[in-house]
């Protein structure tokens, strides 16, 4: 597929626009990568955390459309790809329910970002996978995300071809 190197930073609770102590929001960080001259495909495995702070946030909260726009301004047409959602839960913040909000944002925002594609993880990821707060991945689910995450990349953006906005799974 053609990679050469793979840049990752990862953060407990992170979201696109809200910050916690001590934490960088995923906007600030592509924009930090975007200053320090990276270029090439990106993954952007955010969401679930924005799809809960826009539930319980105050009305001026940014909204799902919006914090998706935000990232792919960052990207500047180069190709991404998005990692969608899934929790276990039935209600709350995390609730399932609100991922898919979350998720039906990005299949929207494919019409605008011919770049874009959706690796569809919602319909991979196996309940034992997680662990028993049903939001996060054992050690095994991790792995297996990973993995699936680097094959769904070879599909969407193979060697020879460009992507055109689509959902691999």
């Amino acid at each position: 597929m053609g990679v050469r190197h793979v840049w990752v930073d990862a953060s407990g609770g992170r979201s696109i626009v809200e910050t916690m102590p001590g934490q960088v929001n995923g906007y600030n960080v592509a924009r930090a990568w975007r200053a320090e001259g990276y270029r090439g495909c990106w993954v952007f495995a955010l969401g679930t955390n924005d799809t809960a702070n826009v539930a319980v946030g105050p009305a001026g909260t940014v909204g799902l459309m919006s914090r998706i726009n935000e990232m792919m301004s960052v990207a500047h047409g180069e190709p991404v790809m998005w990692v969608n959602t899934r929790t276990l839960l039935s209600s709350g913040p995390w609730s399932e329910a609100n991922e898919q909000a979350w998720d039906s944002t990005l299949h929207q925002a494919l019409a605008r970002y011919p770049n874009m594609a959706i690796f569809n993880w919602a319909a991979v990821a196996q309940p034992g996978w997680f662990l028993p707060d049903g939001i996060h991945y054992s050690s095994f689910g991790c792995a297996a995300r990973a993995r699936a995450i680097a094959d769904a990349l070879a599909r969407a953006f193979p060697r020879s071809g460009h992507s055109h906005g689509h959902v691999v799974t």
